[in-house]
Parts: structure tokens; C-alpha cells; sequence
């Protein structure tokens, strides 16, 4: 479902918006408002600029002071005005753009109100281009916003929500500028909070068949093709691996590919594959009870796929885009898949189970094979795949390995524009001798040592040679609650990684 809170562009001067709140950014260090700010600071009698001066407002990034207006001079017609920190002016980038933005959003949600205006935090700055400026304020600004609430009791009395955001510029090319910024930053944050919402949803309510089934929907609402296999279809094409990870389950696992089609015969082909683990308890090698409610969050591979999907639809994405994920469950029982067990994957390929709990990648051996053969110019896969990823980067960043030094270059540079940073680690040829098995072709882990390495040494038999980039989501698929996250990203809860990242990526890479 689309978020539930519109963007809109309102061509006015800032002290003539009527509004409950209107958000002015202020630099740290200034010794009195300039720009915008200054000409609210006039309609407030100077009021900043004392508060400026006294101390109580100093501009560090995310700091926010909200004012009252008294109505004395009558110039102004927000009724508050809130004043955000941006941080020194020349460490000004986007990343600091999405904090300001998503700290205000979140103090108009805490105040409980319908709607608030904001300027667009950099665009007179000179250093960030107006549209690109408000395009980050706007999907930073709307997934602040974002909650997930389905399973809770509706209130007595619901709070207000804040149901629009007006993002305020006077010149009129600017203004039309930003609106087609806005309905840009609006499409991303839909897709983004669609991979949250199914990233987010419980286990027993997000089986394989409902993910799959939500795919289906989204690709045929914005007419993509889709298919979706079952277990008697993987069974025929050999997809055994897939198979094996799902035996333990009652629940049937689902293939699905869903492709768009860009509609320019030169255009290049971007294959996007992600894990579907819509429950993993770590199968007959279970996982520690503590926090395994999190691994309800172990599609989050699947759901970037179908969120990316419907951004590529949506803003008619020049570079043909095909999404494929497998989904399955991983228990323990009777039926399970053991340690020492041996199957054939779909591109022939035998691989010895060590650890149940190393299930991710047995299920991407199959589906980046067939990714492989729809021939695509370049793959790249999610997959909340390692804790060993966890370990070395923390929270803050997905790992990326792959077997191209140039799209592992570019994919960095476009974490570091998106804000959903990834940081290259090595493949080398030391780590595919560590998955070699005495009696398969390979093993499906390399041991603790090393452990997102070898995981990505696995999958690399996998891809046919082509051009790929393996993300390890494991670290940032989901906000744990004790690590800090930008305001923007909500607390203990999906964060819909990698939809803004593929975005970069795939305008940059398809260009």
C-alpha cells in the first residue's frame, strides 16, 4: 500500500504559507539567520537571531527548537516555526539533507499534526542541486514518517497523523522543479515502505504464498510479468536446493521472476535477486531462542526485489529490470535437510550441507542460476546472509563483494549518494578453496573464519560468469533498537534497504 501522507509543492514566499508548523534550516556557527531563515526571523521580531545569540539555538544537524508564533507582528502566518540544525555549511551533503528532514517530520508527528511545510534544506546553498535537494528532503521527510500498525487495535480516539507535507519555493522554475522532485521522492518512499511492510510483517501472516502473492499484485498493477512456481514446478526444473531448505516446512516454497521492460531495445539488462527466507529458525542447526523473532526479517532480500520492481515501474526506469527470489521457510523436523546431506542445485553444481543455518545461500545457489540464464548484462543480489557481515561492518553498512572491481567501485559510490552505504570486501581465490568439499563439489559454509567471505566464495559458483555484486544485508535489513539510526529510519523495525541504493545504481550503471 501507498503511504497514507501526500507531497506537495506550494509556489508562495515562506511567511505567507498558512501552516501549523514551518520548518527553516539553520547552519552551525552563524552568528544570525541568513536567507529563508531570515526573513521568518524578521516576521518573528528577530527572535532567532536572540536565540542565536544567547545560545539556545546552534544549528548542530538534527537539533530542533520550535517556536510559538505570538501573533505580535503579524507577518508571519505559520502558527510555529520550527527551526532545524544543519550541521556546519561546508560538511552540508545529503545524508545531513535526510537528518534535518527526517527530524523535522518526526517533531510535526510528535506535535500531532495533520500537516506542516518545510523549506527545501540546501537548495539556496550552492553546493546541492535545488531538484535533487528536494527530492532527499521529500523521501527523507515521508519515511520518517512511515509506522506499522497493522496488527494493532485501532484506539478509541486515533491521534493525528501527519497526512501532508508542502514543500514551500517562491521562484516559479524552481517550483516546478521541485514538483517533479516531489512526485519522485513520493514514488521512492511508497516502494521503500512497501519492502518495509513486507519485511515487516510476522511470519505467520508473511508465509511464502502471501510474499509471492504480493508480488503478483504489485507487478500486475503496474503491468509487469510475473510467474510464480511452486513446488511441483521447482521440482520439475530441479531446483533441489530450494527444495531442501523448504522440507522442513508445511509450507510450500514459491519461485517467482517479475520483469520490466524498459521499451528501449538498446537498453541493458539489470537481474535483481534477493533471499526469501519468510521464517528462519535455523532448521535441524537451530539458532539461540534469543531474537529469532527478528529472523521474520530474513526475506528482506525478497522484499527490496519487489519494492525496487515497482520504483523501476513507476519512474519508468531506462534499463530493463528482472527480479527473481525464491521463498521458504527454514525448520526443524522430521522432514528437514540434515547436516551431510548432498543435493544438485539447478546449474548441476553439489553441494554438501554442513549447516542448516546456512540456508540463505542454498536457496540463491538456484535462483542466481537462473537468474544467470535470462543472460542480464550484470547481477546483483541481496540477502541477509552472514552475522559475520554484522561483525565486521556493524550496522551502519551492507558488505559488497562480487567479481567486478568496476560495479563494486560504482555500487559504493552509489551507497555513499543514497545513504545506504556499502563497503567492498575481498573474494579471493583463498576463500573458494575454503568452501571446497571431500566429497561434493562444495560446502555450504567455510567455517566461522571469515564467514561473509566464503558465503559470497559459494555463491560465486553460481552467477555463470556474468558481472555481479553480492550485498549483504544482514546489518541493515532491519533496526535492531540498540543500534542509533537516522531519524528517517524507524526504530526496531524494517528498513526497506537497498531500494534507493538499486535506484542509483541502476541510473548510473544503465546511463
Amino acid at each position: 500500500m501507498p503511504m497514507d501522507v501526500s507531497l506537495r509543492v506550494e509556489r508562495a514566499a515562506l511567511t505567507s504559507v498558512r501552516t501549523p508548523l514551518l520548518v527553516v534550516g539553520l547552519f552551525e556557527g552563524v552568528e544570525e539567520p541568513g536567507g529563508a531563515t531570515a526573513a521568518v526571523d524578521e516576521a518573528l521580531g528577530g527572535l532567532i537571531g536572540r536565540l542565536i545569540s544567547e545560545g539556545d539555538i546552534r544549528g548542530t544537524l538534527g537539533e530542533i527548537t520550535v517556536l510559538y508564533n505570538q501573533g505580535d507582528h503579524g507577518s508571519l502566518a505559520a502558527d510555529r516555526v520550527a527551526v532545524v540544525g544543519l550541521g556546519p555549511r561546508d560538511e552540508l551533503n545529503l545524508e545531513a539533507i535526510r537528518v534535518a528532514s527526517g527530524t523535522a517530520a518526526r517533531k510535526a508527528r510528535d506535535l500531532r499534526l495533520a500537516r506542516y511545510a518545510t523549506v527545501v534544506h540546501g537548495a539556496g546553498a550552492g553546493t546541492v542541486d535545488p531538484r535533487l535537494a528536494a527530492r532527499t528532503v521529500g523521501e527523507a521527510s515521508l519515511l520518517a514518517l512511515y509506522q506499522f500498525d497493522s496488527f494493532k487495535s485501532a484506539p478509541d480516539q486515533p491521534p493525528t497523523k501527519v497526512s501532508e507535507v508542502v514543500l514551500v519555493e517562491r521562484d516559479e522554475d524552481r517550483a516546478e522543479a521541485i514538483g517533479d522532485a516531489a512526485r519522485e521522492a513520493k514514488s521512492i518512499a511508497d516502494a521503500v515502505c512497501l519492502a518495509r511492510d513486507l519485511s515487516q510483517t510476522p511470519g505467520n501472516a508473511m508465509t511464502p504464498t502471501v510474499l509471492a502473492d504480493a508480488a503478483r499484485t504489485m507487478a500486475e498493477s503496474r503491468g509487469l510479468s510475473c510467474q510464480v512456481w511452486g513446488k511441483d514446478e521447482l521440482r520439475e526444473r530441479g531446483m533441489n536446493a530450494i527444495l531442501a531448505v523448504n522440507s522442513g516446512s508445511v509450507q510450500d516454497p514459491r519461485f517467482v521472476m517479475m520483469r520490466y521492460d524498459s521499451g528501449n531495445e538498446r537498453a541493458r539488462t539489470l537481474a535483481v535477486v534477493g533471499k526469501g527466507i519468510t521464517f528462519d529458525s535455523g532448521g535441524i542447526s537451530i539458532k539461540p531462542a534469543e531474537h529469532m523473532e527478528n529472523m521474520k526479517h530474513d526475506m528482506s532480500g525478497a522484499a527490496t526485489v519487489v519494492g525496487f520492481l515497482q520504483l523501476a515501474a513507476d519512474l519508468k526506469l531506462a534499463v530493463n529490470v528482472i527480479g527473481i527470489f525464491a521463498a521458504t521457510e527454514n525448520l526443524p523436523s522430521g522432514s528437514s535437510y540434515k547436516p551431510g546431506d548432498v543435493f544438485k542445485t539447478y546449474n548441476g553444481t553439489m553441494i554438501e550441507i554442513l549447516n542448516t543455518d546456512a540456508e540463505g545461500r542454498v536457496i540463491l545457489s538456484d535462483s542466481l542460476a537462473y537468474a544467470a540464464e535470462q543472460n542480464p548484462d550484470a547481477i546483483v543480489d541481496l540477502a541477509t546472509l552472514t552475522g559475520a557481515c554484522v561483525v565486521a561492518l556493524g550496522y551502519h553498512a551492507s558488505g559488497a563483494m562480487g567479481n567486478s572491481e568496476t560495479l563494486l567501485g560504482l555500487m559504493k559510490e552509489c551507497g555513499d549518494t543514497s545513504g545506504e552505504r556499502v563497503w567492498p570486501l575481498p573474494l579471493w581465490k583463498d576463500h573458494k578453496k575454503d568452501i571446497e568439499s571431500s566429497i561434493a563439489d562444495i560446502k555450504n559454509t567455510g567455517g566461522r573464519a571469515g564467514g561473509a567471505l566464503t558465503a559470497a566464495a559459494f555463491l560465486d559458483r553460481f552467477v555463470g560468469g556474468k558481472p555481479w555484486v553480492h550485498l549483504d544485508i544482514a546489518g541493515t535489513a532491519y533496526t535492531t533498537g540498540w543500534a542509533r539510526v537516522p531519524p528517517y529510519q524507524p526504530p526496531a523495525c524494517a528498513t526497506g534497504v537497498g531500494v534507493r541504493l538499486l535506484l542509483e545504481f541502476a541510473r548510473r550503471w544503465g546511463s
